[in-house]
C-alpha cells in the first residue's frame, strides 16, 4: 500500500507484524500535505433532527503523490469513523466535494459498505447521503445534546441491570445502595426467536425485584443503539429475522416496561453506561470506557462528566489500514476495533502464539484457556496480551482525533487479571515512544473493586428520572 514503506513503528505486535496502525498512517499522510501541499476541509455529520457534529480535517493537494487514492482512502476511513463514533444520516462536505459521488457510492445499499449504510437507515429511519456544500451550503450545526449527568437519580427502589454477549447481571437498589446482585449465564447473539431474549430479560428484572418492596424505576445497558429506548440496532438480536425484529424487539423494553406498570424506565448503550460510572467514580470528566468482552463495547462522558448521544460504536471504527486486515465477520470490513479489543480479537493471535487451544471452542471459552495460561505465566499467553497492547497504544491516538480524552478506564473479560495489566503496561509504552504528549494527558486504568462490583449496576439504575408527586 501506498505510504506503508515510509511507516516504520517503534512497536510491532510479536503475534501480527504486518500491523498498520491508522494513527502512524494518518502521521505521514501529514507529513506528505506538508511537503506538497494541503488543503484544508470541514465535514459535517448531522442527524434528522439537526445534531450534528462538525469535524475539521486537511487532505493533499492535486500536486502530492498519488493524492486522489490517498486522499480517498482518507476520506473513507474518517467519514466511517464519523458514522460509527458519532453518528448521523447526512454527510456535508466541504473542500473535497470532488469525491462525493465515490464515496456515496461505496456506502450505497449496493457499495462495499452497504452494512453502514443499512446501519444508518435502520438507526436514524432515514438513508444516508452526501451533499456538497456548494449547493447545500454547510449546516447549522446543533450541538448533541447532554443525555445524562453523572451526579444522577438514586432516590427510591430501582433495577439495573446490563445485557452482555455471555451474560446479564441485575442489581437492586435502595436509594443508591446495592443490596442484591446476581450474574446469569446466556447465550442471545444467534438465537432466533426474541422470546428468549424477552424471557431472560424479564427473567433478571424478577430476580431483583424480588429483593424490593417496590419497584419505582427501571435502568439497563446493553450492546447497541438504543433511541427513546427503541432498540435500533443491537449485535444481542443479530440472529432474529428483520420482520421479527420490527414486530418483537424495536419495541421490547416498552413493552417490559408495561409489564412492570409502565415505571420510569431507560435503557441506554453499555458503554456509555461504562462511562458514567467511571466519571462518577473517577469525579472527572473527558472519560472514554472501552469494554473488551464478546466485542468491543465503548462509551464517552465528555468534561461536564455528562454521557451523550453519540453511538460510540468504536468496534467498527477503523483501526488498522493494511490491506488484507482482519474482516469483521458482522460487516466485512477489514482492520476494525472488534477485531482487536475484543475475544474475537484474542481468538485470532491463538495460533500465532504457538499456545494448543481448539479453535473449535467457543471463544468465551478459548479466553478462559488463554487467562488459565497466563496465571501459569507461560509466556505464550503473555505474547498475545503484549500484541493487544500494542494494538491499543496505536489506536488511542485515533480516538484522540475525534474524542477529548483524560481518562481511558478499561474493563471486560479481555482485561481481567495478569494480562489486562500487560495490555496496559505495552499501550502505555506505546504512547511514551510514540506520542509523549498524549501520554502525558491521558491516563489509562481499570475499574476499582467497588466500580466492578456495583458501578455499572449504580450507573444504569440511575439512568431514569421518577417524576416527583
Amino acid at each position: 500500500m501506498i505510504l506503508r514503506s515510509k511507516i516504520s513503528p517503534l512497536h510491532v505486535p510479536e503475534l501480527d507484524q504486518d500491523y498498520l496502525p491508522a494513527s502512524l498512517w494518518n502521521q505521514e499522510f501529514t507529513k506528505l500535505g506538508q511537503r506538497h501541499g494541503k488543503i484544508e476541509i470541514q465535514i459535517a455529520i448531522t442527524r434528522p433532527q439537526g445534531d450534528g457534529f462538525l469535524h475539521q480535517e486537511v487532505i493533499l493537494s492535486p500536486q502530492a503523490p498519488d493524492s486522489w487514492q490517498l486522499n480517498l482512502r482518507h476520506l473513507e476511513r474518517t467519514i466511517k469513523f464519523l458514522i460509527w463514533g458519532i453518528g448521523g444520516n447526512e454527510i456535508t462536505i466541504q473542500g473535497a466535494t470532488e469525491y462525493l459521488e465515490t464515496l456515496q457510492s461505496i456506502y450505497s445499499p449496493n457499495g462495499p459498505r452497504s452494512f453502514d449504510a443499512d446501519f444508518v437507515n435502520r438507526v436514524f429511519q432515514s438513508p444516508l447521503s452526501f451533499k456538497d456544500a456548494r449547493e447545500a451550503g454547510m449546516p447549522e450545526i446543533i450541538t448533541l445534546s447532554q443525555a445524562e449527568d453523572s451526579q444522577a437519580n438514586l432516590q427510591g427502589n430501582r433495577i439495573g441491570f446490563d445485557l452482555g454477549g455471555s451474560d446479564r447481571k441485575c442489581a437492586a437498589l435502595v436509594n443508591g445502595e446495592v443490596i442484591f446482585s446476581e450474574e446469569v449465564p446466556w447465550d442471545p447473539y444467534f438465537e432466533k426467536d426474541p422470546a428468549y431474549h424477552y424471557q431472560g430479560i424479564m427473567d433478571s428484572l424478577r430476580l431483583a425485584a424480588a429483593h424490593l418492596p417496590s419497584v419505582d424505576a427501571i435502568g439497563g445497558s446493553a450492546a447497541g443503539v438504543y433511541v427513546d429506548n427503541r432498540v435500533r440496532a443491537a449485535s444481542l438480536f443479530r440472529g432474529v429475522s428483520e420482520e421479527d425484529f420490527e414486530k418483537q424487539v424495536t419495541h421490547m423494553f416498552l413493552d417490559i416496561a408495561k409489564e412492570w406498570n409502565d415505571v420510569p424506565i431507560r435503557v441506554v448503550n453499555d458503554g456509555d453506561v461504562t462511562a458514567l460510572a467511571g466519571a462518577m467514580s473517577l469525579k472527572s470528566g473527558n472519560v472514554l470506557g472501552l469494554a473488551m468482552g464478546t466485542s468491543a463495547a465503548a462509551g464517552y462522558a465528555d468534561h461536564q462528566s455528562q454521557i451523550t448521544p453519540w453511538l460510540s460504536e468504536l468496534a467498527f471504527v477503523p483501526i488498522d489500514y493494511r490491506d488484507g486486515a482482519p474482516e469483521d465477520e458482522w460487516s466485512g470490513d477489514c482492520g476494525c476495533a472488534v477485531q482487536y479489543f475484543s475475544q474475537q480479537g484474542v481468538s485470532r493471535l491463538i495460533g500465532a502464539s504457538g499456545l494448543p487451544i481448539e479453535q473449535s471452542l467457543s471463544k468465551a471459552d478459548q479466553l478462559v484457556a488463554v487467562q488459565n495460561a497466563m496465571a501459569q505465566e507461560d509466556d505464550r499467553a503473555a505474547a498475545i496480551y503484549r500484541s493487544i497492547g500494542v494494538y491499543l497504544g496505536y489506536s488511542i491516538p485515533q480516538f484522540a482525533r475525534f474524542y477529548s480524552i483524560k481518562h481511558l478506564l478499561l474493563l471486560g473479560r479481555v482485561m481481567s487479571g495478569k494480562g489486562g495489566e500487560l495490555i496496559i503496561q505495552k499501550a502505555q509504552e506505546v504512547l511514551r515512544d510514540e506520542f509523549p504528549d498524549l501520554a502525558a494527558e491521558i491516563k489509562i486504568s481499570t475499574p476499582d473493586e467497588k466500580m466492578k462490583r456495583h458501578g455499572q449496576a449504580i450507573a444504569a439504575a440511575s439512568l431514569p428520572k421518577i417524576e416527583s408527586p
